[in-house]
């Protein structure tokens, strides 16, 4: 094993990574103000232009793992910059799209350059940075990714506000070109080189496991991405397809590295490496019950109360300001309060979420905007108490050799989390709309109460956790006081 000698570039190379990163993770909710002014201006149905969102979370979920073993075996830095560069293409593609159908194929296209790229940042974290360093690296890792995800409907709301109808949606798309031209530019320079070496892409690379993999996840997610399109009545035989091929998938796996070859996904990762498995299921389930409710803030604000896009973002922008401040800062306390900052976090979001519900029900639409600023407030600290730390306690014991991977699949959890969230949640309350007569304030209390439910579903595997981790730490202070015994005995 090589020594550790610290790069004294990585703090600006990690920098540039995360701005990228941040990009990517921002197009997942900065859509969803937009959508309105999508729908207008294309002249098309709610159904198409869903799959601005949906064709997004699904070929970014399909390709994550991937993308991280790819980085693995060909070298961060390169596919790094190549998944930069089609997401700056495919992105300004979007801005440029005339027709639906044009839309929907750059999203899903940039989708895909950003599964690529986004593992990439777990993975030179992993390669940049050792002990400590590497924890606040992750720390400020999974700030990026809470911050991203709330900030979208705030700035997406300012766009729409500065640029206008009937195209301002377009600079939803276009703001990511100059950012992500600097970005690749500073990366050119700033992000390690690494040897070149010969890549057979047959003994690197598992095909079939992508293979597998890819339809396991297609099987999942395009039954939720349709669902408000009848999808799962049309698609529900996808379900034990998805199945099938996930249980292949792992014996495929298994029967890889026994022959000692490279496998797409580790399974070892989920059985050997402490605190990994049910740190992906906490991220999973969170996303799951929380990414959903900003396209339902964004039906309830605009449909339901006639915000303005603008108006709409500004109205979850205490969110943002509390995500974004937690998150920077419990990044740096997880050496000291470790998964008890994820517990309290989510007790805080289902707190939030409960209160705004039952404050919606109560108030005149004309002050529903200030009257929810305070619970999402606390909403936003917790937060940003989850997913940073989270991030760091998952991937802390991953070998370096599959951090690419390990990160991917990490991503791909929250990502499947996402659009099952945003599918199961928007389905109820549009369902919930209709039940009411129209009543937006009960419809979205019984979204927000859906989404509490699977916070907190979330906090009960993240309590296990904490358990089991003390119970960990406890068996090894025994064996070294064991140890300790041991060795004064022979003296």
């Amino acid at each position: 094993m090589t020594e550790y000698v610290p790069d004294p570039l990585r703090w600006r190379a990690l920098a540039v990574t995360l701005t990228a990163g941040f990009m990517t993770l921002l197009d997942v909710s900065i859509v969803n103000t937009a959508l309105p002014a999508m729908q207008r201006g294309l002249n098309t149905g709610s159904g198409t232009i869903q799959w601005v969102v949906s064709g997004y979370a699904l070929t970014f979920g399909l390709v994550l793992v991937t993308g991280g073993r790819l980085g693995d075996a060909l070298g961060r830095r390169r596919v790094f910059l190549f998944a930069l560069a089609a997401f700056v293409a495919t992105s300004a593609l979007a801005g440029a799209a005339q027709d639906p159908s044009t839309l929907v194929i750059a999203r899903l296209a940039q989708g895909c350059a950003a599964g690529f790229l986004t593992p990439q940042n777990t993975g030179l974290i992993q390669d940049l940075f050792r002990g400590a360093e590497r924890a606040r690296a992750f720390g400020m890792f999974g700030a990026v990714v809470g911050i991203s995800t709330a900030v979208g409907p705030v700035l997406g709301g300012v766009i729409l506000a500065v640029f206008g109808d009937p195209g301002g949606w377009r600079w939803v798309f276009y703001v990511n070109v100059p950012v992500g031209a600097l970005a690749f530019g500073l990366a050119m320079r700033l992000l390690p080189k690494t040897e070149r070496r010969r890549v057979r892409l047959r003994s690197e690379i598992d095909v079939a496991g992508i293979l597998l993999l890819a339809v396991a996840v297609l099987g999942v997610l395009l039954p939720l991405v349709e669902s408000q399109q009848d999808g799962l009545r049309r698609l529900w035989w996808l379900f034990p397809i998805a199945a099938v091929c996930f249980t292949a998938f792992v014996l495929w796996e298994r029967r890889v590295v026994a022959r000692g070859r490279q496998p797409l996904l580790d399974i070892r990762l989920f059985t050997s490496t402490p605190g990994y498995a049910p740190g992906a299921a906490v991220g999973a389930l969170y996303f799951c019950g929380f990414a959903g409710v900003w396209l339902v803030f964004a039906l309830f604000f605009q449909q339901g109360l006639g915000y303005t896009p603008l108006q709409s973002g500004l109205s979850v922008t205490p969110f943002a300001i509390g995500s974004a401040v937690s998150a920077a800062v419990a990044g740096r306390l997880v050496p000291r309060f470790g998964r008890r900052l994820s517990v309290t976090g989510l007790s805080l979001v289902a707190f939030a979420l409960l209160v705004v519900a039952a404050v919606v029900e109560f108030v005149p639409p004309s002050v529903a905007g200030w009257a929810v600023a305070l619970p999402l407030l606390l909403g936003g600290i917790g937060g940003g108490m989850v997913i940073s730390p989270n991030t760091t306690l998952t991937l802390e014991c991953v070998p370096t050799n599959m951090a690419g991977v390990a990160g991917g699949a990490l991503q791909t959890g929250q990502r499947i989390g996402t659009a099952i969230g945003t599918a199961v949640l928007a389905s109820v309350f549009e369902s919930a709309v209709v039940a009411s007569g129209r009543n937006y304030p009960r419809a979205l209390t019984i979204a927000l109460c859906c989404s509490a439910a699977l916070t907190c579903v979330a906090l009960l595997l993240a309590v296990l956790e904490l358990r089991a981790r003390r119970v960990r730490a406890a068996r090894s202070e025994e064996h070294e006081a064991a140890e300790r015994a041991a060795a004064v005995h022979r003296l």
